[in-house]
């Protein structure tokens, strides 16, 4: 009994592990060209970087809202994600359409 609950517990915390890497923030945004800086201040959210995944706490702006930020920010996106979600192709594109 006591083996199963240790197995329960590491695979608990393994899963858990591989959800937070898959998605490190509330946004989370994959730049085109790798960011020059680590960590970066847009719109008063804190953005920080890592291995080409840009990522940031929730903030009281809309999502899209927020990409249009990044953009200006990093350049076009390949992705943005806000709490989980996934934009669709058509809004990704509106998004990029801000990049410089």
């Amino acid at each position: 009994m006591i083996r199963f609950a240790s197995f329960a517990a590491t695979l608990a915390a393994s899963t858990l592990f591989a959800v937070s890497a898959a998605s490190a923030g509330y946004y989370d945004a994959k730049p085109v060209a790798t960011p020059a800086k680590a960590s970066s201040i847009t719109g008063g959210v804190m953005w920080k970087c890592a291995d080409g995944l840009c990522s940031a706490p929730a903030s009281s702006a809309r999502a899209p809202i927020v990409c249009e930020m990044v953009v200006k920010r990093y350049g076009a996106l390949t992705s943005f994600a806000a709490d989980g979600k996934a934009f669709d192709e058509a809004a990704l594109a509106k998004c990029n359409s801000r990049a410089k």
